[in-house]
């Protein structure tokens, strides 16, 4: 798992990048990131007992990400910006987590060796517990991502 911050030329604010070789085609995993079930059922990060999601994975479409946390759910929305398959996924955040301003992630599938390296970027986080928290949140998805394409 490789995590880093960078700042990006086009903006003053730190992107936050988190990545992981997963043993799996770039085929298989962009399609985990765009099939409502699928999703439901890898992104689960943190303490979350249950996802919902609702999803039109095309340029303009919509999706909602409704995390069951203990005390209160969390719903995060957002438009698909780029869906290029299997190479790169674009879409905005935005949850209570971002003050409820858009952000904006990018996913990247790159072929390795070893699988396929997903690299998830994720700018305009508004201050530095939204990175935190996306850090970890991230990061946890990644390894939810990688088991569930080796459940078989």
């Amino acid at each position: 798992m490789r995590v880093t911050i960078d700042a990006p030329a086009d903006s003053a604010t730190p992107a936050l990048v988190v990545s992981r070789i997963i043993a799996a085609s770039p085929e298989v995993l962009f399609d985990a990131w765009t099939d409502p079930r699928s999703l439901a059922a890898w992104m689960q990060p943190g303490d979350a007992t249950l996802t919902e999601v609702s999803a039109d994975a095309r340029v303009g479409g919509e999706f909602s990400i409704l995390m069951h946390m203990p005390g209160s759910p969390v719903l995060h929305r957002g438009t698909y910006l780029e869906v290029d398959r299997p190479r790169r996924l674009v879409f905005t955040w935005r949850s209570r987590f971002t003050d409820d301003d858009d952000t904006v992630v990018t996913v990247d599938f790159r072929v390795t060796d070893a699988g396929t390296e997903v690299a998830v970027t994720h700018e305009r986080l508004p201050h530095d517990a939204a990175r935190a928290a996306h850090d970890a949140g991230w990061t946890d998805c990644l390894t939810e991502l990688a088991a569930w394409v080796g459940r078989d």
